[in-house]
């Protein structure tokens, strides 16, 4: 096949020239008159059971609740994906919050003039309520995301019969919160946290939300028995629950991966930890 000559090859450009000025200007057309769109974006959470209630179905979400479940999982790994999934749970449970406009400067391009512009602020008074000690872990999470809220601590335990037990409680006499996101990465027999949402009712919290990582399905419907105006944002919901009232698989016991502690067996648990038999110290050279 014989070369092209340069003749040819410059009405070929002008050819292109002209085609990509044509699409070009096809687009600068559709571009400045935008159609509504019959396309379905995918959610990346599902409201299995109500509009309140919502479980997240992302992959990668997914994937880092698989590292967090995992038993060879360190602490320090444990911490790190908790804040992550915090993060991802935390943006969903914050869509409800409202915005006020504020007026902002932008700076420009030539670093010297300012731009008058119109910004947004949450509206509400935020608190984040972390249940000890496991919800330690997503406060700082959270704050990222609302870093004008307060955080007040409940601290509670189950005992054998499973009852929850509140043994500490530092919220104000006085409520000035209208919107409180109560932090506990798992839910098993729900009695913990179904008592916190009462202790911050009564305190006066007209909105609560709840978020948490994992929840087991029996967990979730005895919260919404008794608090069905309650928003719940979680990531997966675990079927089983065995007698002694833990989460299967769930994650283990939270707050001891969280923070690398030992469980104490029950006759000890009274025990000073200077006169138990194993102290954490043994437990970390072992």
């Amino acid at each position: 096949m014989p070369p092209h000559s340069s003749i040819d090859l410059a009405t070929a450009m002008e050819g292109k020239s002209s085609d990509d000025d044509a699409v070009s200007n096809a687009g600068l057309a559709s571009t400045n008159d935008l159609q509504p769109s019959p396309t379905q974006v995918e959610p990346t959470f599902t409201a299995p059971y109500g509009p309140l209630v919502h479980v997240s179905k992302h992959p990668v979400l997914a994937h880092k609740l698989s590292i967090l479940r995992s038993s060879s999982t360190s602490p320090s790994s444990f911490r790190s994906i908790l804040r992550e999934i915090t993060f991802h749970l935390g943006y969903e449970a914050t869509s409800t919050l409202t915005t006020r406009n504020i007026p902002i400067t932008v700076p420009a391009a030539n670093h010297v003039d300012h731009i008058e512009a119109t910004g947004q602020k949450v509206k509400e008074k935020v608190a984040l309520i972390p249940i000890l000690r496991s919800g330690l872990g997503m406060v700082d999470s959270m704050l990222e995301l609302v870093d004008n809220a307060t955080v007040h601590h409940i601290g509670m335990y189950r005992t054998k019969a499973l009852m929850p037990v509140q043994y500490y409680n530092r919220l104000p006499k006085v409520c000035n919160v209208e919107v409180a996101f109560v932090l506990d990465p798992l839910i098993a027999t729900a009695k913990s946290i179904t008592s916190v949402v009462g202790i911050l009712k009564r305190w006066g919290v007209p909105e609560i939300h709840v978020v948490s990582v994992v929840a087991s399905k029996k967990g979730l419907s005895e919260l919404l028995k008794y608090h069905p105006d309650v928003h719940v944002t979680i990531g997966h919901i675990d079927e089983k629950l065995n007698s002694e009232g833990d989460l299967l698989p769930g994650l283990g016991d939270a707050g001891d991966r969280l923070f690398g502690t030992s469980m104490i067996d029950d006759e000890e648990e009274l025990v000073h930890p200077s006169k138990r038999k194993r102290t954490m110290s043994t437990d970390m050279s072992n």
